[in-house]
Order: C-alpha cells, then structure tokens, then sequence
C-alpha cells in the first residue's frame, strides 16, 4: 500500500532544512539565510483564510540575500513581519509565491516544514485516502483524478490515473523544478506502472520557463493506448490526447445521461472520443450519433465502440464542424430526444469572456433547436472565466430566446467529486454542466 511506503519515505527522508522547532518564527531565527516574503499591510487575511496564491502586487518587499531565484523555498510574513506560512518563490510571475504551509499547520505537525520532499509525500498520501474514501479506483472504475492542484493543495499540479498509467499535468514552475520527486511519489501509488509528464508550455511561459514538448525532454512518444474502465464502459485512452486524455471530470455526468437514454434517440455533440455516447447506448439508446471536427477522435470512439462490443447499426460517430451539422439537421428537420454538447474551452481568459458568450449563445440555440420539444439538452461548459462569472445560465436563456424555446434548469452540477475545490480559491472551479428540459 502507497499509505504504508510514504510512511517509511517520511520516516527516512531528512532535508538540511527541516526546522527544530514548531513555529515559523524559530524556523526563521534558525535559517537566516531564508528569503522572506514581507506582505503590504492588509493582505494576509486572505492568504490566511486558505487562498494559495501570493500575487506579486500584494508584496512590501524581498528580504534575502542572495535574493530568492524561481523554485526557492521562502517564508511569507505579514506587514509586521510576522510569519503566516511557507510557500514556493517565483520572480517573474503574477504568482509571486505559491503558499504550501501555514503557521497553524506547522504548529499542527512541523514535520513537513520547508521540506517539499516529504509535503509531497504528505498531501498525496492525504488524496489518495480521500480517493479511496470516495470508491476510487474500483473494479467498474479506474480512471480518476489523484490530484486536483489547489483543491488537493498542491497548486499548478495535476495527476490523472488511468489503469496503469498516472499522467502528471505541470503548469508551474516549482512543479517544473520537482519534476524527479513527483514522479517518484506517483510511480509508488498502488496499481501505477507507468508515468507520464505533460508540461503547459503556454501557461509555463508566464511562469517564466521556456519549456519544450515532451518529445524534446528525453521522453519517448506514448504511442500505446491505455484500456480503462468507467461506469462499466471501456475505453482506450491516448495520454497524448486532449488534456490529459481522457475527460474523468463528467464521469458522473456521463452515468446520469446512461440512465436518460434508455429507447432515445442521442446526439452528442462535440464527442471527442465518444465518452457521453457509448455511456447512451449502454444504457439502451435507440440509436446514439456522436459528431465531432477530430478525425483522431472519431477514430478512437469507433475503437471504443468495437472495444464494448456494441450493437454498430445503433451508433454511428461523424467528422464534422458541430455547428454546420446542427445547421444541416434543421434544414432536414431532425430532431433527437437527447442532446449532448459539450464544447472545447471557450473563454481561456476573462478577457475574451465577452465574444465566448456569443459562442456559447450561438452553439446553445442551435442544440436547442434539434432537441425535439420535451427533449433533453446537457449542456456545458468547461471555460473557468464562464463558469466563475456565473454568466452561462443567463446565455443559455438568451439561447432559448434566440431558438424561440423555453427551456427548465432539472440540474447544475460541475466535476466529479475526485476534483474537490478550495472554496478559499474559487478560480479552481471550471466545469458547468446544466441538463434542460426544451420545450
């Protein structure tokens, strides 16, 4: 068990930084040569209240000489200079410091104090046991999320398991920097054989890394598909794909839409490799087309599809642009019972939050306008910036106005329950899934 290795890997670990004492006040009289965060007045309360991220312009000033370089261990103090946590430096980005410990914590237990090492150890033996706690993995499931960055308080890091294969998401600098100590932590969760790394090289951009593809760090192409298991349905899965590779935050979305289908006609619109779908027609659809603009994708869904062994003259998946196929089903006055869309992320920043609800509106009258009266439409969206607005329900009215339908929330909900959220940092939640009723 990965509980009982991590507990000999804490017990051996020793860092030259592990502090005497139980407060970050000796610690900092012990490690003068620590670099400490000093805060303008007014901006610890809410770094206190759980919030990880120390914004560059919520900073008095640096102490430290040499002055702390990206990936540093520092101290963070309040105006007074009263030490309220630990966390990871970064000179370059709007992330100052990433908060990895508080004061109270470290009076709590002091053992993982300004040791990364043995915090990693720590918070993945705690997500794992928050797993397992939630029935994950299990025999009709094994594609899960170990680690949901701040909801798991390990920010800018993400971990999806799928089977054998743990697919480890970076999209920090410190991440970046303990890239060895990660993978050997995750290589010990129970049932992983294999590891692979995906590096954000937008985002790591803005961390200050120029960080190449992973075929340019020494890491060979994945060119096997992963078999997993979800609700019972398999699925082969590209680590190279979008994401992560496969969606593992709608798995319970997906098992609602398997128990709406039975004796359905389905649509599921923007597919990707036919998760949504082959949930329907397991769960008795009539008939179920999936319809998406990736080649690749429908590729893959059709192997999911013989991977089931599924009746094929009930489902049937489509290369096409979602909006010109929803065009030409109008024009052929098609309509299904069920209506999936769940469309790429639209609004990757605030500030195009705008012209995406335009998109959103646009794509949603469509989907309502094919889902026949009475029907069932779920919709989402997978855009942090939409979500955190709370603008998508208000879009999907002005939709229904555009379609001349009239539409009723039966449901909101997000990720599965493997993707906790800090409600101290709310930009953590980015998953909007609505069922309607069109009518």
């Amino acid at each position: 068990m990965l509980r009982t290795q991590l507990s000999a890997c804490l017990s051996k670990s020793v860092s030259s930084l592990s502090p005497t004492a139980s407060t970050l006040e000796d610690v900092a009289s012990n490690h003068r040569g620590l670099a400490r965060v000093v805060l303008k007045k007014g901006k610890a309360q809410i770094l206190k209240d759980g919030n990880p991220m120390v914004y560059s312009g919520a900073v008095d000033r640096v102490k430290g000489r040499p002055a702390p370089k990206t990936g540093d261990v520092v101290l963070v103090s309040d105006g007074s200079e009263k030490p309220i946590g630990w966390g990871l430096y970064n000179s370059v980005s709007m992330f100052c410091v990433r908060l990895m410990q508080l004061e109270e914590e470290v009076r709590r237990d002091p053992s993982c104090t300004l040791n990364m090492e043995k915090l990693l150890e720590k918070r993945f033996s705690a997500a794992i046991d928050l797993r397992r706690s939630l029935g994950l993995p299990s025999s009709d499931t094994n594609a899960y999320r170990l680690i949901n960055s701040e909801g798991d308080r390990l920010s800018g890091l993400i971990v999806d398991v799928f089977g054998e294969v743990a697919v480890i998401a970076s999209s920090a600098a410190w991440v970046e920097k303990y890239r060895p100590q990660i993978e050997s932590v995750v290589s010990k969760v129970a049932g992983v054989r294999h590891t692979w790394w995906r590096s954000s090289v937008d985002i790591l951009k803005e961390e200050g890394l120029e960080v190449s593809h992973e075929k340019e760090q020494g890491q060979p192409p994945f060119t096997q598909k992963v078999k997993v298991v979800e609700n019972g349905v398999y699925y082969l899965v590209s680590p190279e794909g979008q994401k992560t590779g496969f969606y593992a935050d709608q798995r319970e979305n997906r098992r609602l839409i398997s128990s709406l289908s039975k004796d359905k006609r389905v649509l599921d619109l923007c597919c990707y490799t036919g998760g949504f779908s082959l949930g329907a027609l397991v769960g008795g659809a009539h008939h179920v087309t999936g319809v998406d603009s990736s080649m690749s994708a429908i590729e893959l869904a059709n192997e999911n599809t013989h991977l089931n062994n599924l009746d094929h003259e009930r489902i049937s998946f489509v290369k096409e642009d979602v909006t010109e196929f929803m065009k030409r089903a109008l024009l052929r006055n098609e309509e299904w019972d069920v209506v999936i869309l769940d469309p790429p992320k639209l609004a990757p920043r605030k500030k195009v939050l705008h012209s995406a609800c335009g998109m959103y509106r646009n794509l949603n009258s469509l989907a309502m306008q094919v889902t026949r009266r009475g029907g069932l439409l779920m919709t989402c969206s997978c855009s942090g910036a939409m979500t955190q607005s709370r603008l998508f329900l208000p879009t999907l009215q002005g939709a229904a106005s555009m379609s001349g339908r009239r539409i009723a929330v039966l449901r909101q909900a997000g990720a599965g329950c493997d993707h906790p959220i800090d409600p101290s940092y709310p930009k953590g939640e980015y998953l909007t899934n609505i069922l309607l009723r069109v009518s």
